[in-house]
């Protein structure tokens, strides 16, 4: 199909699971800090009044207990939670993390991989972030936001939310919206109305000029009242938003989550490099959308597979394109933490608000959004 209608979802940092995907990163970047070759894998749960801290460490003595009490106390701070049910001073703490498996720590320290697994990349040369569109808009509304909240801008709107955007597709490039559904958690003395209000200002921010959908596609609280919400409402757990992270659905996903997990997990750091690969060959102009799979198998460095797609855009051979990649970059776990410099604590600003489509940032995050790879390719097929 070249003419259609996809549509993309987007979660607030206050949606329960989010909550759980940036706590799960604040702690592997602390570990991080004290040592960017230890391995973690930290998984969050909370609920009403409560968060659990699961998961294995390669090095348990680099932080405190009470260090790790500190930092989920702040993370759910600089969020914005202070409800009766949910505050970030009084919330209670269960950290139970335990050391990692003998087991898959001899695969790793070979510089093998961490796990089996595939993983796929994604770029489309249809707006400026080479990102599927329903997803950029929903992703960057929620962002913007969220912003404005925490600087006080928006005192009757609450933490938790979620947006989904309907575009249009003609001839398989995106041309306006055909629906936009906003949930916002707001203040039980705030309308419906005003909440409307509030949020409309932030569409014209992020949309094109002549694709609002309309006021009668502009859906916003549908069940007409969105006051209780946040781990009040639902649980939530770490990595249940792989959808929301990586494309929105346009492309593939492996099936593995990313927060929480040290860069030896192939899971995380081989989805960065397919990333990184793909959108270089989009903006090289080799390709006007890339799909991009890589494989690895536990304890094995090397990938098991590498598969590219460029959907009948391309303007070279896929086979060539795989062959000439494959020359260019290691591609083991060590070679892409290396390339992508992933061995530092750069994950808590990816937990929330997606992965990918991010500008790089000075710190060192979302080093899988340059595109200094152009340059190479365009010679390499010059």
């Amino acid at each position: 199909m070249n003419n259609f209608i996809f549509t993309s979802e987007s979660v607030s940092e206050g949606h329960p699971d989010k909550i759980c995907d940036q706590i799960s990163d604040a702690i592997l970047d602390a570990f991080l800090t004290k040592d960017p070759l230890t391995r973690v894998a930290a998984e969050t749960v909370v609920a009403p009044g409560r968060v659990l801290v699961l998961g294995e460490v390669k090095d348990l003595h680099l932080l405190t207990h009470n260090e790790m009490i500190e930092i989920v106390r702040g993370r759910i701070r600089e969020i914005g939670y202070e409800d009766d049910s949910f505050d970030w001073r009084t919330v209670k703490i269960v950290i139970s993390l335990t050391p990692q498996s003998s087991d898959i720590a001899q695969g790793v320290e070979g510089e093998g991989a961490g796990d089996q697994g595939m993983m796929f990349g994604y770029a489309t040369s249809e707006n400026e972030a080479l990102m599927p569109t329903p997803l950029y808009l929903a992703q960057n509304l929620l962002r913007l936001i969220s912003e404005d909240r925490k600087k006080g801008l928006l005192p009757g709107l609450k933490p938790d939310g979620k947006c989904q955007f309907s575009v249009q597709y003609y001839d398989h490039r995106p041309i306006k919206t055909t629906s936009i559904v906003i949930s916002c958690q707001h203040r039980d003395d705030v309308s419906i109305k005003e909440v409307r209000a509030l949020i409309h200002p932030y569409l014209d921010k992020v949309l094109p000029e002549g694709w609002f959908c309309g006021e009668d596609s502009f859906l916003v609280n549908p069940t007409g009242r969105f006051v209780i919400g946040g781990p009040e409402s639902d649980i939530g757990f770490t990595g249940r938003k792989i959808i929301v992270d990586t494309y929105g659905g346009m492309a593939p996903h492996g099936g593995g989550a990313f927060s929480g997990k040290d860069p030896t997990k192939v899971d995380r750091s081989a989805a960065y490099m397919a990333r990184y690969i793909a959108k270089n060959i989009v903006a090289a102009g080799l390709a006007n959308r890339c799909t991009l799979q890589i494989s690895y198998a536990i304890g094995r460095s090397d990938p098991t597979s590498f598969y590219i797609n460029t959907h009948g855009t391309g303007l070279v051979p896929e086979d060539c394109l795989s062959l000439i990649l494959r020359e260019m970059l290691d591609l083991t776990p060590r070679g892409i933490r290396k390339k992508l410099n992933l061995d530092r604590p750069i994950y808590t600003p990816t937990a929330a608000y997606g992965h990918f489509g991010r500008p790089f940032d000075l710190n060192g995050a979302f080093s899988w959004e340059k595109v200094d790879l152009v340059e190479d390719l365009k010679k390499a097929f010059s």
